[in-house]
């Protein structure tokens, strides 16, 4: 029985922000803003997942990552497929799943270098409490005013495919070559279960379950790793102490007591809940 506290990474973004969340300290108001808060372990490369916080001002670009077969061709060890749960999201506020309806890939790489991509997706209202599974190959986009945690296949890998006229670098053709520019459609969840845990994503890549404080044992297979994340409240995990803001890997059998006030998550890969 394993519980570690990962060491965090601060991420500058030019879309980030200066007032960022409970549990993290603001930047410095002429500091350089924060849009991403990472999760390490010790040898960062390795794990099969990521966790991270995001904090946006304004628009992220149009993107879309490969999935496992594209990126191990193009030299990488895995794809990203991600899922995001909406913590804070201003009046307004929209994430970009899929287009509004199918369009070639000829059209996409056209849309993309004209504008016009932005206003053939599919721009979804969101609020706190909302959660989206988005598969490799998904053209997506997050948009303004939204705090949210973000638990991905563990890969740097983001092809670019619009940036509203910036001069960042775009991926066009690798970018074009691994998008399925079709409507979004939600993976099922399978929602509650008996033990007051709610289940948010049942694989392909990764289970995400969520629950409320008190005491609970998580025991994960032999050689399996899960992510506990700390959304509010505090506790200990097999004797190491946690608080919301913070995010600690689990093997084997653990046990967690959490404040009443706690909302957690816990995520572990795989395609079958434990």
């Amino acid at each position: 029985m394993t519980a570690t506290l990962l060491a965090t990474k601060r991420v500058e973004k030019p879309w980030g922000r200066h007032r960022l969340w409970p549990g993290f300290a603001d930047p410095a108001p002429a500091g350089a803003p924060i849009g991403e808060v990472w999760f390490q372990t010790p040898h960062a490369g390795e794990p099969d997942l990521l966790i991270k916080y995001l904090f946006t001002s304004e628009k992220l670009s149009v993107q879309v990552h490969p999935d496992d077969a594209a990126a191990r061709a193009a030299g990488y060890p895995r794809g990203k497929d991600e899922a995001w749960v909406i913590l804070a999201a201003e009046p307004g506020a929209t994430i970009a799943l899929g287009t509004k309806q199918p369009i070639s890939k000829e059209a996409l790489r056209a849309a993309a270098l004209d504008g016009s991509i932005e206003h053939l997706l599919d721009w979804k209202p969101v609020k706190a409490g909302d959660f989206f599974y988005s598969p490799a190959g998904t053209v997506h986009a997050i948009g303004a005013g939204i705090t949210l945690v973000e638990v991905q296949q563990n890969i740097d890998l983001t092809y670019r495919l619009y940036d509203y006229g910036s001069d960042r670098e775009l991926h066009l053709d690798a970018g074009v070559a691994v998008s399925d520019p079709v409507p979004f459609v939600p993976l099922p969840a399978p929602g509650k279960v008996a033990d007051d845990r709610t289940i948010l994503a049942e694989g392909p890549k990764f289970v995400i379950e969520r629950w409320p404080g008190g005491h609970r044992v998580v025991t994960l297979p032999a050689g399996a790793t899960g992510w506990f994340v700390p959304l509010a409240g505090e506790g200990v995990a097999d004797g190491v102490a946690w608080r919301a803001g913070e995010c600690l890997t689990l093997e084997g059998r653990c046990e967690i007591v959490a404040s009443a006030d706690s909302d957690l998550l816990l995520a572990y890969p795989g395609a079958t809940r434990i």
